[in-house]
């Protein structure tokens, strides 16, 4: 404790051990079913506080462990500082060059907000709270990945700390085995407290939500089939069997169109579900593209939440059939998500190309013991149902705790991001999520 106590001389940053008030505030992350054990909190006050800190975790022979908010946090945070980067919150947007440059602590709302001042987007995920700079080191899954691929794709470079304390700007020239393996492969290899990547034009949005009850699930999927078959690369569509509280179970269907004329395009290729009677609601309409996290409207607080991904090589009647064979809870939700496009083409990143059409996400709440119990046995009667077409690997960002990055890269790709870990972090300065070290 006594080393500990030596960052609040190291760090102008707030710093809170064991004991301190807020301490157990500071240590949560966004999902609230995730403990985190860390040994210390520290808050950086800016880029040199980062550098001060990794140094004196360096002498100190601890781990760090970054977050800004948490939202794909493992648990795995034992006995290492807890690093919060919400303080680096600095958006610079370049509409002429197409290029924003952001704080490691910045969220995405907060790009979208700047970018569609001048007609542009980032490729954000479905929350407006997640982390540009989290979301993506992790490769990044976007509604707008079907036409730009990852949104790691999109980083044109990192401002890091290295091992040693030491900063440095990181682009493909300067350092082509760091960026590679940070464009995706995780935080395990330097801190990261900037990220520069491309924006791509936003003429039009056009999404929303339409919602019906559960009774026509299988018209509607019927038709998410259908309309994904054929759907170009600006439209994306997820269709989601929902079992909220107080609430008959209901699907829904979300979906997007970036590009011109999305008012126009955007209903034309959604008109099949338009034959589906009786919608509960339909509130699709042309959107700025700050407002992208309204169309799914998922919460903004911290929550607990116990989820699943699987990749699925298809969806035809057969996983139809075991979507709906018996109800889903204690599941709140089972949403298809229609990828393919842009992420299926080759990519230089570690993930490389995401080839299965489909991404399957099982999502409950454990709100007691029995559900906290049930719902990873729902998940995996599932999961089992639908194995002839899961894929087996899945992306980064949907890792749960229980997971590792065996789950997400091929075998050669593992090992290249191992080899880039201990040429760089041999004393394991630094502990990501879900360290590449580790089976």
């Amino acid at each position: 404790m006594s080393s500990f106590a030596e960052l609040r001389s190291a760090v102008r940053g707030r710093v809170l051990l064991p004991g301190d008030d807020g301490f157990e505030v500071a240590t949560r992350p966004w999902n609230l079913a995730v403990p985190q054990p860390a040994a210390g909190v520290v808050e950086a006050a800016d880029a040199d506080d980062v550098a001060a800190l990794v140094r004196f975790a360096r002498r100190a022979g601890v781990a760090v462990a970054t977050q800004p908010a948490g939202h794909g946090a493992s648990g795995a945070v034992e006995g290492a500082v807890l690093l919060r980067t919400g303080l680096l919150d600095e958006v610079r947007v370049d509409p002429a060059a197409r290029i924003a440059r952001v704080g490691a602590g910045v969220k995405w709302g907060r790009v979208q907000e700047e970018a569609s001042r001048h007609g542009l987007t980032g490729l954000p995920g479905s929350s407006p709270v997640v982390s540009v700079t989290g979301y993506s080191l992790g490769g990044g899954v976007s509604w707008f990945s079907r036409a730009h691929g990852w949104a790691a794709d999109s980083v044109t470079a990192f401002e890091v700390v290295d091992a040693e304390g030491v900063p440095a700007r990181v682009t493909a020239e300067s350092d082509p085995e760091l960026f590679w393996a940070l464009r995706g492969g995780g935080g395990d290899y330097a801190l990261v407290t900037a990220t520069e990547f491309r924006l791509h034009p936003a003429p039009a949005l056009y999404g929303g939500q339409m919602l019906w009850s559960g009774a026509q699930a299988r018209e509607v999927l019927d038709v998410f089939r259908s309309v994904t078959a054929a759907a170009p690369d600006e439209l994306t569509v997820w269709a989601g069997l929902l079992n909220l509280p107080g609430a008959d179970p209901m699907v829904a269907v979300h979906t997007t169109y970036l590009g011109e004329g999305a008012g126009d395009a955007g209903p034309e290729l959604l008109r099949p579900f338009d034959a589906i009677a009786g919608r509960i609601d339909d509130n699709r309409a042309v959107l700025p593209v700050h407002e992208l996290g309204t169309i799914t409207a998922e919460p903004t607080d911290p929550s607990p939440g116990l989820g699943r991904a699987e990749m699925l090589t298809a969806v035809d009647d057969t996983v139809i059939d075991a979507l709906l064979a018996e109800p889903i809870a204690p599941l709140l939700g089972v949403q298809l998500r229609h990828v393919g496009g842009a992420l299926g083409r080759p990519s230089d990143s570690p993930h490389g190309a995401l080839p299965e059409p489909y991404l399957l996400y099982l999502f409950g709440v454990p709100f007691s013991p029995e559900a906290a119990a049930g719902i990873p046995v729902r998940r995996s009667a599932l999961v089992k149902a639908l194995d002839p077409y899961v894929a087996g690997r899945k992306p980064y960002t949907f890792l749960g705790p229980d997971e590792s990055p065996a789950d997400v890269f091929g075998p050669e790709s593992l090992a290249r991001l191992r080899a880039v870990k201990r040429a760089r972090d041999p004393q394991g300065v630094f502990r990501s999520n879900f360290p590449v070290g580790k089976d």
